[in-house]
């Protein structure tokens, strides 16, 4: 395996937004490991270490904020960049998962797949991820 090759996990609960990203972030030249729900990307955290962290965070069971947290509290020196996913844009929940860690948030029907993949590797390569734009511009 390439050494220089980032790792990314992507935590998704719906398969067609999960293939999608992943194929756009595999054709980068990403290695993407993907997750259903949060319990599963939990235990994929567990198992590997990862780059960066694309997170979800309306998923089934436990959310992705509850996802950050707990890795957060298991790995609080962990250098992996998490950036959520969202259709919310309510504020209490941008700043906890600010609180728990999150470099960005990104609202997912403001953005395109490429323009997910442009945030990434913006994020990678340790520039200052885009502000959310807002949907109605």
């Amino acid at each position: 395996m390439n050494p220089q090759k980032k790792k990314i996990l992507l935590v998704e609960d719906e398969a067609f937004i999960r293939d999608l990203y992943q194929r756009q972030l595999t054709r980068e030249g990403y290695e993407v490991a993907v997750a259903a729900d949060g319990q599963e990307g939990i235990n994929q955290l567990k198992n590997q270490i990862f780059d960066l962290l694309l997170l979800d965070i309306m998923l089934p069971g436990m959310n992705g904020l509850q996802v950050l947290r707990e890795f957060k509290t298991q790995n609080p020196n962990s250098r992996m960049i998490t950036i959520l996913l969202t259709n919310l844009g309510q504020e209490e929940v941008i700043k906890e998962g600010f609180e728990l860690g999150a470099q960005a948030y990104l609202i997912k029907a403001s953005y395109t797949p490429e323009q997910v993949v442009a945030e990434v590797k913006t994020a990678l390569s340790g520039g200052q991820p885009i502000p959310p734009q807002n949907p109605a511009q």
